[in-house]
């Protein structure tokens, strides 16, 4: 699997889960679901965010990688 595909397929799961998320949120609306949000949620977004950039940048290194043994 590329790193692109990687990518893609990483923010795609991190958005169906998102949108499982907003449904549960729907009947689950207390102390407990906001610090579940705040600890598992918002720190899974933050971390896709972050993975997510990264690869972008191994991707240009390894496309360099690839031309300068070109």
């Amino acid at each position: 699997m590329s790193m692109s595909a990687t990518k893609m397929r990483l923010t795609t799961l991190t958005k169906e889960l998102l949108l499982k998320w907003g449904q549960t949120k729907e009947c689950w609306q207390d102390a407990k679901s906001q610090e579940f949000e705040s600890k598992y949620i918002d720190e899974l977004v933050s971390g896709v965010d972050k993975a997510a950039s990264v690869i972008d940048q191994l991707d240009k290194l390894v496309a360099k990688v690839r031309s300068d043994c070109e």
